[in-house]
């Protein structure tokens, strides 16, 4: 079950990685001094990116839990 624990680890940390590259990325989107409608599509897709990222850490949390619970 220590491959299960490894597993997740490696998940948790990549979407940890992309929920600090959403965060980068709507910052940067404010400080750009867009229109309405652009800044608008673009946070909406940061929004899209950041779902997944939140995802992908939950489930390679849930694999820790696992792994520790079954090991």
């Amino acid at each position: 079950m220590a491959g299960l624990v490894y597993v997740g680890t490696v998940l948790a940390l990549a979407g940890m990685l992309a929920l600090g590259y959403c965060i980068w990325a709507a910052i940067s989107a404010k400080r750009a001094g867009l229109p309405d409608d652009a800044l608008r599509a673009r946070l909406q897709r940061i929004v899209t990116i950041n779902m997944g990222a939140l995802l992908v850490s939950a489930l390679g949390l849930m694999a820790i839990v696992m792994g520790i619970f079954l090991g």
